[in-house]
């Protein structure tokens, strides 16, 4: 598996590294089982800062396209074929747009979805 980074690229580097991995993943380049490399060794060979490379991982392993096994290293989930599928944008995106719909047809207004999004996001 070869990642390469464009800095001149808009696409944040972590999502760039999510990006190539599922790549990878679809493109059966890397099988479920096989091991990553380390944050701290991906970023390294990168040169990108290892809180980077951990996001992506975080988000992958999230998203149940890879797995970490503690001590023993990061590894292509089982499911990770499948998993790498699933775009989680689309979804998040799809559930806004039906729920501003009800709101919008309930009365409310974008301001008051605003106020309401930002309370409860933040807890309060």
């Amino acid at each position: 598996m070869q990642i390469t980074i464009d800095i001149d690229d808009p696409m944040p580097i972590f999502s760039q590294l999510v990006a190539q991995i599922k790549q990878a993943i679809a493109a059966e380049k890397i099988v479920p089982g096989d091991p990553l490399p380390s944050i701290r060794q991906l970023a390294n060979d990168l040169d990108v800062n290892s809180k980077t490379v951990s996001k992506a991982y975080k988000l992958l392993e999230r998203d149940a396209v890879i797995q970490s096994r503690g001590y023993r290293g990061t590894f292509v989930h089982p499911e990770a074929k499948d998993n790498c599928q699933i775009d989680l944008k689309s979804w998040m995106t799809n559930q806004f747009e039906e729920f501003i719909a009800k709101m919008k047809a309930a009365g409310v207004t974008d301001s008051e979805m605003r106020i309401t999004f930002s309370k409860v996001l933040n807890g309060k």
